[in-house]
């Protein structure tokens, strides 16, 4: 009987005791999803929300998301012809490069494919976005912000002043330019007052599949992540 290729011997050197346990869970949960699901895909994405995330993970199930290391996925995965343990998925671990996670599925490619395409949530940007938008307020009152914040928008930074109990602006004032990157005190603005100019999203970028190969997808170079993303961790459960 042939040798499976899940139990080609790994190398995870320069690593302790406790990191390379973890590596080696990691190494065996993924392999275990490449056996268990017929189809793979690999996406970015675009102002990463955990509490979001965890949504879509159970809108999902049974099929399983997964994030961790790059270059740990691509061990698992194997990274040449020799080493891979499905034939092609060398090809997926050749482009797991920047901000990744995995989709494992046996769902039909125009489901998985409309879903994505369609998914997309707004959001407050934070602090480290890039601004998609300039947002100027024009001198006067501000009848949305009751007096008692009045103090707090000026720690902010923003002109004000209290008018006869209203909460007025001194003069126009940018809260945020276009192309520039969000400080903590614009995005705290921007968020009391309620312009969300954050939309999380997945993007996809391949696919693979057993028995049909690799397919990798086209994606829009204006599709990369414009803020810090939230750090995902590698356990989905």
């Amino acid at each position: 009987m042939p040798k499976s290729k899940r139990d080609k011997k790994i190398s995870l050197t320069k690593t302790d005791k406790k990191g390379l346990a973890l590596k080696q869970k990691i190494v065996e949960d993924v392999r275990n999803c490449v056996e268990k699901y017929k189809s793979i895909y690999l996406f970015t994405y675009r102002n990463m929300r955990n509490e979001k995330m965890k949504e879509v993970r159970e809108e999902w199930k049974p099929s399983r998301f997964f994030f961790g290391k790059n270059k740990v996925i691509a061990i698992s995965f194997g990274k040449t012809v020799e080493e891979e343990v499905e034939e092609n998925l060398h090809k997926m671990s050749a482009i797991l490069k920047g901000q990744c996670g995995l989709l494992f599925t046996d769902c039909k490619k125009k489901k998985v494919v409309d879903w994505f395409n369609n998914y997309s949530v707004e959001d407050y940007a934070r602090s480290g976005f890039k601004a998609t938008e300039t947002v100027n307020l024009k001198e006067g009152p501000l009848t949305q912000f009751s007096h008692a914040i009045e103090p707090y928008l000026r720690q902010l930074g923003m002109p004000t002043k209290l008018d006869r109990g209203v909460v007025t602006l001194l003069r126009d004032f940018e809260v945020c330019k276009k192309g520039n990157i969000l400080t903590p005190e614009q995005a705290k603005i921007l968020e009391l007052l309620e312009l969300r100019l954050a939309t999380f999203r997945l993007i996809l970028k391949a696919k693979w599949t057993k028995g049909k190969g690799f397919e990798e997808f086209e994606v829009d170079d204006e599709e990369v992540d414009l803020e810090v993303g939230e750090e995902m961790e590698t356990n989905d459960d």
